[in-house]
């Protein structure tokens, strides 16, 4: 694996890992009471996604064989950045549950 496709993936990890962190004990409530809480959590799935868009850009090949979920992902990273204007916190909250522990077990499976 190429050293840029190495270092995209940790960042990947990190924010992955940050919105981990930053949700730790808290709940839907938290998130939608919370600017700062949403918006930093935001703001990794920004770096998340951008990340895998990268690795894209190299080498679409490897995301198709190796990181699940990377197309929604970068995807949900446009719509944070350009479609800020119609987030809503339910979907978000959905992704956070249901599609971010696969994405980080497949992004961790392939930095061991």
């Amino acid at each position: 694996m190429e050293i840029e496709i190495q270092k995209w993936l940790l960042d990947a990890n990190q924010a992955s890992q940050a919105i981990r962190e930053f949700l730790k004990e808290k709940d839907y409530e938290d998130y939608t009471q919370d600017l700062m809480l949403s918006s930093a959590v935001e703001r990794q799935f920004e770096i998340l996604g951008e990340a895998l868009k990268r690795i894209r850009d190299k080498d679409e090949e490897f995301l198709e064989t190796s990181i699940t979920g990377w197309r929604g992902a970068i995807s949900f990273r446009n719509i944070l950045a350009h479609g800020y204007d119609h987030l809503d916190d339910e979907i978000i909250w959905g992704i956070i549950e249901d599609d971010l522990p696969i994405l980080i077990e497949s992004i961790q499976d392939n930095l061991e």
